[in-house]
C-alpha cells in the first residue's frame, strides 16, 4: 500500500474481488474483473436512470480475501484488476482480517464501524405482505380507492399486511395531514383497515410545496435550507419544484416528529421515508449547522429509525440500524436493469450492513414503466418468486386485476413458500438485530470459491435460493457448493457441482443443506 496525499493505492491479492460502496452498482459486484469508478460523495446521472436513481451508499468495501476499508467519510475510488485507488481528504487504511474471508471482513467491519442496534424494522414487515397504492393510484389516492384496493387483496386470496398510502395523500408536501378533499375520515379509513388485519403507513420526502401555508410558517421559523445566497432553496425533484427542510436543525427534526406524533395518534402506524437524496442538498448551501449531502441523506434516516413501521430507499451510512431498506424504482424488465438487478443489488445491500432489505414493488415500481409497457405475467410471476423469500415482499400493482388465473395461482404459490419460509426469515431477522450478519448473503459469505455467482442467494448459512430470472426458461443452472444438499423437487445432490434444474413456472428452485 503506498499513500501520495490525497491518494491511497492498495495492490490487490490474487483473484481478490470487493463489494460495497452504492447499491445501485451491485450488478457490478464484486469489483475486481473489470476496471470500476465511483465517487461516493456525488451522484452521477446516468443514461437511462430514473431521476431518484440513488439508493443506500456507505463508505466501506469489503474484500473476499478477509479485507475491509472503512472511512466516516465519503470517497472516490477506482478497482482494478491489481490495484484500488482511494481518493480523500486523507489516507484511507485497509484493515485484514485473522480468517481472511468475506465473512470475516464484513463482520469485523460490522462490530467496528456500524454495530447491530439489537433491533429490526416492525415484524409485521417481514410476516406479511406489504402492499402500496403507488402504482394503482399514483399521485390521487383516495379513502374511497384505498380501501377498494385492501378489499381486492383479500378477494383475491391475498392476506392483510402492511398498506403503504403513497404520493399525495396530503393536499401539500409539507402538510402532513390528510386531504379533506380525498380523505374525507381518515380516522374511520384507518380503523376499518386495522379491522380487516392491515397496518397502514403513509407516504413522506423531506420536502415543502412553495407558496402553501406550512412553506410560510417554516420560513418565519427558519427551518428549511437557504441556498449560498441565503434564500430558501428551491430544489427540483421528480414531482416538480419544492423547498427542503434543513434536515442540520434539531428544531427541524423536532417540527417533524410532532407532525409524524400526531399521525401516529389518529391511527398510522409508520411511515415511508422517500427522497432525502444525495442530489437534494448541495455543497454551498447554508443550513443550521455545517452538514454535507451525505450527512443530510443520513439525518432523515435518523428521524426514521425512531418509528418500527418504515421504509428507505436512499439512505448513507446507518448499517445495522432497524431501517427497512427498499431497492429504488426498478423498471418492467428482463434485463439487468430489472429483474436481473434484485438479487445482486439486495447482495450488495447486506454488505454495506442492511440486512432489512426489499427488492422494491412486484412487477416494478417505475411508475411509467409499469403503466406503458402492459404487464407480462411471467415476468410478475419470476418477480414475486424473488420477494417470497426476500427478507421483505411488496406488491403494489392488484393481481388480480392483471393476471389471469395460472399466473395468479403462481403467485399465490410464492406467498405459499414464503409462509412456509416466515419462520426461518423472522428468526434470520432477529439473529442480524443481534450479530448484523445479513439475511441474505452472497454464496461467496460462506463458500469463498463462489465469489462471481450473484444470481442465486444463500437464505441464512443451509438454503440456496436460485430464482429463474430469464424469459421463457425452462431451466437454470445452480452452483451448488460442497456437502449435501437436498432440492425442493426431491433431490439429493452433491457438490461441489453445478447442475441444470427445471423451473418450469410455478416453482422456486431452494436447495437445503444436509450435512
Amino acid at each position: 500500500m503506498t499513500n501520495d496525499n490525497t491518494r491511497t493505492i492498495i495492490h490487490q491479492l490474487p483473484d481478490e474481488r470487493w463489494w460495497g460502496g452504492r447499491v445501485t452498482d451491485g450488478r457490478f459486484m464484486p469489483y475486481g474483473t473489470t476496471d470500476f469508478r465511483c465517487d461516493l460523495a456525488t451522484w452521477q446521472h446516468q443514461p437511462g436512470q430514473l431521476p431518484e436513481a440513488s439508493n443506500q451508499s456507505a463508505p466501506l468495501l469489503v474484500s473476499t480475501k478477509g479485507r475491509y476499508i472503512w472511512d466516516d467519510a465519503p470517497f472516490e475510488f477506482a478497482i482494478g484488476q491489481n490495484s484500488i485507488t482511494i481518493r480523500s481528504d486523507h489516507a484511507v487504511k485497509v484493515r485484514q482480517t485473522p480468517g481472511g474471508t468475506l465473512r470475516d471482513a464484513y463482520l469485523e467491519a460490522c462490530h467496528q464501524h456500524f454495530p447491530p442496534s439489537g433491533n429490526t424494522p416492525a415484524l409485521e414487515m417481514f410476516a406479511k405482505p406489504q402492499y402500496n397504492t403507488w402504482i394503482e393510484m399514483p399521485y390521487h389516492p383516495t379513502q374511497q380507492g384505498v380501501l377498494e384496493y385492501a378489499d381486492s387483496m383479500l378477494a383475491a386470496g391475498m392476506p392483510a399486511g402492511v398498506l403503504m398510502i403513497d404520493d399525495k395523500w396530503s393536499p401539500d408536501y409539507g402538510n402532513w395531514t390528510f386531504d379533506p378533499a380525498t380523505f374525507p375520515n381518515p380516522q374511520s379509513m384507518i380503523d376499518r383497515l386495522h379491522a380487516r388485519g392491515f397496518n397502514v403507513i403513509v407516504w413522506l420526502v423531506p420536502f415543502v410545496s412553495p407558496d402553501s401555508a406550512v412553506f410560510r410558517e417554516l420560513e418565519d421559523m427558519g427551518l428549511m435550507l437557504r441556498d449560498k445566497h441565503g434564500r430558501t432553496a428551491i430544489r427540483r425533484w421528480w414531482n416538480g419544484l419544492s423547498a427542503v427542510l434543513d434536515l442540520s436543525n434539531p428544531a427541524t427534526c423536532a417540527w417533524v416528529r410532532d407532525r409524524l406524533d400526531a399521525l401516529r395518534a389518529l391511527g398510522v402506524d409508520g411511515f415511508k421515508f422517500d427522497g432525502g437524496d444525495l442530489y437534494d442538498f448541495h455543497p454551498d448551501d447554508r443550513s443550521h449547522r455545517p452538514m454535507t449531502s451525505n450527512d443530510m441523506c443520513e439525518q432523515w434516516a435518523r428521524i426514521g429509525a425512531g418509528y418500527p413501521f418504515n421504509e428507505f430507499r436512499a439512505c448513507w451510512k446507518m448499517g445495522g440500524q432497524p431501517l427497512a431498506q427498499r431497492l429504488q424504482d426498478k423498471p418492467a424488465a428482463w434485463d439487468e436493469t430489472g429483474i436481473g438487478s434484485l438479487i445482486p443489488e439486495m447482495l450488495a445491500q447486506g454488505m454495506i450492513g442492511h440486512a432489512f432489505v426489499c427488492p422494491d414493488m412486484i412487477g416494478g415500481g417505475e411508475v411509467n414503466s409499469a403503466r406503458h409497457s402492459g404487464v407480462d405475467q411471467e415476468f410478475f410471476v419470476r418477480y414475486a418468486q424473488i420477494a417470497a423469500l426476500a427478507p421483505m415482499m411488496q406488491f403494489s400493482v392488484a393481481p388480480s386485476r392483471v393476471l389471469d388465473e395460472a399466473h395468479l395461482a403462481a403467485v399465490r404459490h410464492a406467498l405459499e413458500i414464503r409462509e412456509r419460509y416466515l419462520p426461518t426469515i423472522l428468526g434470520l431477522a432477529e439473529h442480524a438485530a443481534r450479530t448484523g450478519e445479513p439475511i441474505i448473503r452472497p454464496m461467496s459469505y460462506h463458500f469463498p470459491d463462489m465469489e462471481t455467482i450473484t444470481d442465486q442467494f444463500m437464505l441464512g448459512s443451509d438454503i440456496i435460493v436460485a430464482p429463474c430470472t430469464e424469459r421463457g426458461a425452462k431451466y437454470r443452472r445452480v452452483a451448488i457448493p460442497a456437502g449435501l444438499w437436498h432440492s425442493d423437487d426431491g433431490q439429493t445432490i452433491e457438490g461441489p457441482t453445478v447442475v441444470e434444474t427445471p423451473c418450469p413456472l410455478g416453482r422456486l428452485p431452494r436447495f437445503t443443506r444436509q450435512d
